[in-house]
């Protein structure tokens, strides 16, 4: 399919894949390019790409991530164009020699030239903490700081990414809720319907609307390749004193249980999280698909936790900052991820289907991309992506691996299970 530069181009979901896709079309010279998003705020408060900070790393057990990201960081010491966003803090990475996902990373990182420290004790760990900074004992534990990352203020980024789209002329529709997809007799998508009714007619529509993708468009039956999956994510507030004896601390992430923690942002907050399979939703006995359940939907619980996660997040915590798990977490989030199965995104054309890709699937690991990500989009639409990723990317591909960056198996939400106020205290 070859779109004329002046040829309506409209996007569904204005975060990470939505966003940047906006971005490198405009820059390619795409003049009638509308994003629509269901949130009337841009960006959503309840988005993946909407938080106080990402992990910004290059440790990938797959180099094509790897080479990619290492591009993206790049890009992110542009402050002229990103500002303040990205924090070159340095990542750790724990579980080498214990998980062939940090192997195969660190073979990565090597291989690209990343500034890598090997560090195959407790003591050489313990080592690139500040000297003030209380640890755990790392016990029996190996690992490597990758100099070359960090993390980034992802609102921050998500939010000037949109003022760019904005000066290249891109179009939002905030408050926009997609019904259904317009087709014609042919199969061929056409436009989109929005829920007052209102057509939108376009050359080409792109569907980026992340967890929201497969009970949106449920006529597409994407429910098995995309899998709505809230995240579990706590802060511990710190006062000024104590954030500068952790500011000049790496990113932690721990490839053998998942969890990683943050250096104190601009606010003094430690954020902690475990990267796991994660939690599915559904509203009633008829839904068969996982849908978002967030501080949007629910106001008032929409940002709580299941108490065994609360449990959990603290225990791993107590393993690398024990000082700090002794203090109450000052609030949570449920975060939602839309998962495929094997862990690698979705940027395709919708089998049968040329005038609608999707784009979307970021299985947790989109954000960092979010100055590139774009750019695989634009090059499918350009038919200029290389044929090995657009098969790796395919929607209709057959994703028989599992994903190796994760832990746990998949379980379903119940209200019930949700912590009260004063499980946030330290036990």
């Amino acid at each position: 399919m070859t779109l004329r530069k002046d040829d309506k181009i409209v996007i569904v979901g204005a975060g990470c894949f939505g966003v940047s896709t906006a971005y490198h079309l405009l820059e390619r010279g795409y003049t009638d390019v509308t994003i629509l998003d269901r949130s009337n705020v841009l960006p959503a408060p309840d988005a993946a790409s909407n938080d106080i900070n990402r992990i910004v790393r290059s440790s990938y057990d797959d180099k094509f991530y790897t080479l990619l990201a290492r591009q993206a960081i790049a890009s992110w010491k542009d402050q002229e164009k990103w500002g303040d966003s990205y924090h070159e803090s340095g990542v750790l990475v724990l579980g080498l020699s214990d998980t062939p996902y940090a192997d195969e990373a660190y073979k990565n990182d090597v291989s690209l030239g990343a500034s890598v420290r090997t560090l195959r004790d407790s003591d050489a760990i313990r080592s690139v903490f500040p000297a003030q900074v209380q640890t755990g004992t790392f016990a029996d534990s190996a690992g490597f700081l990758n100099h070359d990352g960090g993390w980034a203020n992802a609102g921050q980024g998500l939010a000037r990414l949109i003022d760019h789209v904005k000066k290249l002329n891109g179009k939002f529709l905030p408050g926009t809720r997609v019904a259904n997809l317009c087709r014609d007799s042919n199969g061929r998508t056409t436009g989109v319907q929005t829920a007052d009714g209102s057509v939108l007619d376009a050359s080409l529509v792109i569907i980026a609307s992340g967890s929201w993708t497969a009970s949106t468009f449920s006529e597409l039956e994407l429910g098995h390749i995309c899998l709505a999956t809230g995240q579990s994510v706590a802060m511990v507030q710190l006062t000024e004193s104590e954030a500068e004896k952790y500011r000049n601390c790496p990113v932690v992430f721990d490839f053998v249980s998942g969890f990683y923690v943050f250096p104190p942002n601009e606010k003094n907050i430690v954020k902690v999280a475990i990267h796991a399979a994660g939690y599915t939703y559904f509203k009633d006995a008829d839904t068969k698909v996982s849908t978002p359940r967030t501080i949007t939907s629910d106001p008032e619980n929409g940002l709580l936790i299941p108490k065994p996660m609360l449990k959990a997040l603290r225990e791993e915590l107590r393993k690398i900052y024990p000082e700090l798990a002794e203090k109450p977490f000052i609030g949570t989030r449920l975060c939602w991820y839309n998962d495929t199965p094997d862990g690698h995104w979705v940027i395709g054309r919708y089998p049968g289907d040329a005038s609608l890709v999707i784009a979307t699937g970021g299985s947790g690991h989109a954000y960092k991309f979010l100055p590139v990500i774009g750019r695989l989009v634009a090059d499918l639409v350009e038919d200029k992506l290389e044929p090995e990723v657009v098969e790796k990317l395919a929607v209709n591909k057959k994703r028989t691996t599992a994903d190796g960056s994760r832990s746990g198996e998949v379980v379903q939400l119940h209200l019930q299970d949700l912590y009260s106020p004063e499980d946030l205290q330290a036990v």
